[in-house]
């Protein structure tokens, strides 16, 4: 009696099957192409799972809601799928290229002399209250304080050496371009 049974569940079965895949297909199809953002991926994923659930559908049919038994088989067939691709290795062109320079501090230093040497050209009190202002952090009333002169001469010390600064630099620019 049981062969009988499994015989007319093989018979039904797959015919079952046929039709509930031609009336969800699309739903499966859209479903998995928002989960992948691919519609290869899409493709990929609704057919592994509809593979598996061919084989199964006896169980499959019998579950509550088929179609969110099936959803579930397309999300792990797309995590199964993104498994195996991140443990696959990819070769690049040439790693060299790819890689972000390091830099050796060669850029920074160059700078940072050029800067000095700019405020070496500056007169000793407007280079000092630079120095104090902007590498000291200082404010103009303690500048003032240090350099022995009023605030409002402190700030004309700095305001003044910005200036020039600002000159001989748009001087430079000219001369290379």
């Amino acid at each position: 009696m049981e062969a009988v049974l499994a015989a007319a569940e093989v018979r039904t079965g797959p015919l079952d099957f046929e039709a509930w895949v031609t009336e969800k297909a699309d739903a499966l199809l859209r479903f998995a192409y928002v989960l992948t953002g691919d519609a290869t991926l899409a493709e990929d994923a609704v057919q592994d799972a509809l593979t598996t659930a061919c084989a199964r559908w006896g169980r499959v049919s019998r579950a509550d809601d088929p179609e969110a038994y099936v959803k579930r088989m397309v999300v792990n067939a797309h995590i199964s799928w993104w498994r195996r691709f991140r443990r696959r290795e990819t070769p690049v062109d040439d790693p060299v290229r790819t890689a972000r320079a390091v830099s050796d501090g060669t850029a920074t230093r160059a700078e940072a002399d050029a800067i000095w040497d700019l405020c070496a050209t500056l007169p000793d009190k407007q280079r000092a209250a630079v120095v104090l202002r902007f590498y000291e952090e200082l404010s103009y009333a303690e500048i003032a304080q240090l350099l022995h002169c009023a605030e409002a001469t402190a700030r004309s010390h700095v305001h003044r050496a910005l200036a020039a600064l600002k000159t001989t630099l748009s001087t430079e620019g000219a001369e290379d371009a």
